[in-house]
């Protein structure tokens, strides 16, 4: 067989993870089996369309680097991926139902449907809409929707890949509408004829759709072709990992955790582990790795939690492992001095979780690598008296001016260390010289340590900096 998935959207909001993690799944089981994947706009109901919804869920896919083999921007062989330009197809199937007797036009208007409704209701029984079904039916000539006739009415049993054996009895089925008034089918109708013309070998889809499947086999039976494989996935719960993700919790548009600085490498290995795991402790997992170890029969049926410290935790492992230069790069990091903002990468892989982060690191604790400080007098001598916390910067410049070309911040402490610790403790022991030192170099309560810091700025810096605490003084 060759697997083809697909991921089809409608275009009314911004992607959650929810619709991402499926399109994930789908796009990791098409790459698993040497298959296809498939994105399909499903835009049907024109009434709820957003407007730029459809850039951003390509926009989105591109990102995250979930590359997909036919769309609405590169074509494909089933070209329009749009279901809105695919209406003449849906009337040959239509057309095609009505001839076989599977399908009718509605001889109601709304108002005798709610009548209906509302009179099953009153006697406290779902209301069927087969159970009204006329015995003749007019010429369908699209003034009144078009109706599905179920042709047999029975209990359903079907094997979901994640789920196992699913079933459902009569009550399950009815005759939904197939295409509206307006000329546009419905999402029943629809993503039926669609799978079954770009030749959908698996779906992957959430858990509300388990409830019309009985409807979706009827028609796949009344066309006369074999459905698809389902696999129903997990909802993604909130962080107390008891109710399903919402945007009170927390959920947010994917392409908002971009603008916070996660790399997509590290949004595909989170997703893929919310509701799937490879079979080992490993949480870092590459494309690679995930695709080889991808198995649908490892996902789970209960929901996973979105535990975002996890999220971070994957981000900050994935930014460690990018080179320096690609860090700056991936970062969209700026500074005055590139050497130094190099120099700074080891810092801020070291304490970063995302790129925010560090650009915020840059223009707080790391903003005087690449401006001059302005120190005070006070917090100069909050650890010892003018003239002790003089004569240890004092005795600084002399060890960092001895000192051999910069090569490494463990340099410098080996070097200043000694000093620092012969202090004796009734006199404030290393901190009475090491915090002036830091503050001088950084004219900051928060700075990387006093070693780092001249490191990084060099010898020439580093000693105008102490110099000019010393004037301070």
């Amino acid at each position: 067989m060759n697997v083809r998935t697909r991921f089809a959207p409608s275009p009314t909001g911004f992607m959650h993870v929810g619709g991402i993690r499926t399109a994930l799944f789908s796009w990791l089981y098409a790459r698993k089996h040497g298959g296809q994947f498939i994105l399909r706009i499903e835009d049907t109901d024109q009434e709820r369309e957003t407007e730029g919804s459809v850039g951003h869920i390509i926009e989105s896919l591109k990102w995250l680097g979930i590359e997909y083999d036919e769309g609405p921007d590169i074509g494909g062989a089933h070209d329009p991926y749009f279901q809105s330009a695919r209406l003449d197809l849906y009337k040959r199937y239509a057309d095609q139902l009505i001839a076989a007797g599977f399908a009718y036009a509605d001889p109601f208007t709304e108002e005798e449907v709610e009548a209906l409704r509302a009179q099953a209701e009153a006697e406290k029984r779902p209301f069927l809409y087969r159970e009204h079904r006329p015995e003749t039916f007019d010429e369908w000539d699209g003034t009144r929707p078009l109706r599905f006739r179920v042709p047999e009415v029975k209990r359903y049993t079907w094997t979901d890949l994640v789920r196992g054996e699913l079933t459902a009895g009569e009550e399950a089925l009815d005759d939904f509408i197939l295409i509206k008034t307006d000329g546009f089918p419905t999402y029943n109708f629809a993503h039926v004829v669609d799978d079954i013309e770009m030749e959908i070998t698996h779906v992957m889809r959430g858990e509300e759709f388990i409830s019309s499947t009985p409807k979706f086999l009827s028609l796949y039976e009344a066309l006369d072709t074999a459905p698809p494989a389902f696999a129903t996935m997990p909802v993604i719960l909130g962080p107390d990992g008891k109710k399903k993700l919402s945007k009170r919790d927390g959920a947010k548009d994917i392409l908002e955790y971009r603008d916070e600085g996660y790399l997509p490498q590290a949004m595909r290995n989170f997703l893929a582990l919310v509701g799937w795991n490879p079979g080992t402790e490993q949480e870092v997992l590459s494309d690679d790795e995930l695709t080889s170890a991808f198995d649908i029969t490892r996902v789970q049926k209960s929901g996973g939690a979105f535990d975002e410290q996890k999220l971070l935790f994957i981000n900050r492992e994935w930014m460690r492992r990018l080179s320096d230069e690609d860090f700056i790069l991936e970062g969209e990091l700026e500074a005055s001095s590139t050497s130094r903002l190099l120099a700074a990468v080891p810092l801020l892989k070291e304490r970063a979780s995302t790129f925010a982060e560090a650009r915020g690191m840059l223009t707080r604790e790391l903003a005087c690598l690449f401006s001059t400080p302005s120190p005070e007098r006070d917090p100069l001598i909050e650890k010892a008296p003018p003239e002790a916390t003089k004569a240890h910067l004092q005795a600084f410049l002399g060890l960092i001016e001895g000192l051999p070309p910069l090569t490494h911040a463990d340099m410098v402490k080996e070097a200043l260390m000694p000093y620092a610790d012969a202090i004796p403790k009734e006199a404030g022991g290393r901190g009475a010289a090491l915090w002036p030192l830091r503050y001088a170099l950084s004219g900051a309560e928060r700075s990387p340590d006093p070693f780092t810091l001249i490191h990084i700025l060099g010898a020439n810096e580093s000693l105008s900096r102490i110099k000019n605490a010393i004037d301070i003084l």
